[in-house]
């Protein structure tokens, strides 16, 4: 694999067949015998521009342009109609439908920085240093600085710079060098540092930042990224929402639209701590249907409200369950999938009925034994602690009460397994 980012990250690519990639004059080719082809902007999105920036080494994708962006290419077309799903690790391996005679090409726009644990244009400020994704000390992290970084992500102006790991604490390495964008910066690697002062940072103090061009609701001041004070955007401010105003339906949406499972309470009489700023006094009327609630019709009929009203709400927080490293797909350890992080189980907090209706929500039959990570190995990502409180005759995981929001330690080593009914027919069925 060769790697070349020129032009600030920002420039697009040229790929070959031969497992080379390339950043040069944005125009996307493929080398076939040596030669270069080029590929087609029909259909190119996003999802394609994300491969192409993971397998360049060289941050988020920002945008994937066509029309010939940075200008037409020459040769043979090679790919045309690109089809990634988002997730390959790289190019080659998306489909496409192959060779036409005349085309736009395709190009795309990557950064070196990013916002993680939040949703678009939300989360945890990021850099990209060499191969290596490094958090930013809070202590070091401006206005001027999160304007450059809204504006290179295309996320609008910023809204808040929040301090003290408010999207959660990161990984590896912790940048303690002080950014001095002066704000009018394309992107951030263009902005000056200062290496004179260092603080002594640690993921305790890294800087999250959410922009204006961030649209959903946000759950804040709870002890997990879902759960919390509700609090939705008005123009660039953000407000909060009076419990009056907010009901079963409207939390519906607002716990799928940051993909935060199903509502599990809602909380009134600012139960997560009062707000700052507006309150909102709309009465929000969504029929929970929606997919955002800015899609909710809301009523002109205004309650009269304070910060003691602000709303709370607490949203099952997985999304999506897993068993890996079993015998099949009804056996292995227990993995839930929290926003984008997927996380093994810890054990003390699992027990059969939970097990009984992940293997029903599976469609593996019930639960027949709980295992310990030794059976299925250890997991690599996270851990979760929470602790649910089925009682066994639910359809779905996040339809079980939650006990406990719980981080206390608890290692890989106690990861949960389980083995479902549906694995034992499988393996003891006549062949």
């Amino acid at each position: 694999m060769q790697r070349l980012c020129v032009e600030r990250w920002a420039v697009g690519f040229l790929w070959r067949c031969w497992e080379q990639l390339l950043l040069a004059e944005g125009r996307a080719r493929c080398g076939q015998r040596r030669q270069w082809r080029t590929v087609c902007d029909k259909g190119w999105d996003m999802r394609d521009a994300a491969v192409v920036c993971r397998e360049l080494g060289c941050g988020e994708a920002v945008d994937a342009v066509g029309k010939a962006h940075f200008g037409p290419g020459s040769g043979p077309i090679w790919m045309n109609e690109v089809a990634c799903s988002g997730s390959e690790s790289m190019l080659k391996n998306c489909g496409s439908i192959g060779r036409v005679s005349d085309c736009h090409h395709a190009g795309v726009i990557c950064s070196g920085v990013r916002l993680v644990g939040g949703p678009r244009c939300s989360g945890r400020v990021e850099v990209l240093h060499g191969k290596t994704w490094t958090t930013v000390c809070d202590a070091d992290f401006d206005q001027k600085d999160a304007e450059v970084v809204c504006r290179e992500l295309g996320c609008g102006p910023p809204v808040e710079v929040l301090g003290a790991a408010a999207f959660r604490r990161g990984e590896g390495q912790v940048w303690t060098e002080k950014l001095q964008c002066r704000g009018n910066e394309s992107d951030i690697l263009s902005c000056p540092t200062s290496s004179a002062v260092k603080h002594d940072c640690s993921h305790d103090s890294d800087v999250g930042l959410v922009c204006a061009g961030h649209k959903m609701p946000r759950l804040t001041h709870g002890p997990h990224l879902c759960s919390g004070r509700v609090e939705v955007l008005h123009g660039n401010t953000l407000a909060t929402v009076c419990d009056a105003n907010f009901d079963q339906q409207d939390a519906e949406v607002v716990c799928r639209e940051l993909g935060c499972g199903r509502p599990m309470k809602v909380l009134g009489a600012a139960a997560f701590g009062r707000g700052e700023g507006q309150v909102w006094t709309e009465e929000l009327q969504c029929r929970g249907n929606e997919s955002e609630v800015s899609l909710c019709p809301t009523s002109s009929v205004k309650q009269n409200c304070s910060h003691y009203n602000d709303v709370g709400l607490i949203c099952s927080g997985h999304t999506a369950v897993r068993l890996l490293n079993g015998w099949d797909s009804c056996s292995g350890r227990v993995e839930l999938l929290y926003l984008s992080d997927w996380g093994s189980v810890c054990g003390a907090s699992w027990d059969m009925k939970a097990a009984s209706v992940l293997c029903g929500q599976l469609k593996c039959g019930s639960a027949v034994a709980l295992l310990a990570a030794d059976w299925f190995g250890e997991g690599s990502g996270r851990t979760w602690a929470d602790i649910f409180d089925c009682h066994g005759n639910e359809t779905h995981l996040s339809e079980c009460p939650i006990s406990s929001w719980s981080r206390a330690a608890c290692s890989h080593k106690q990861a949960a397994g389980v083995i479902c009914s549906g694995e034992l027919f499988h393996s003891c069925s006549p062949h």
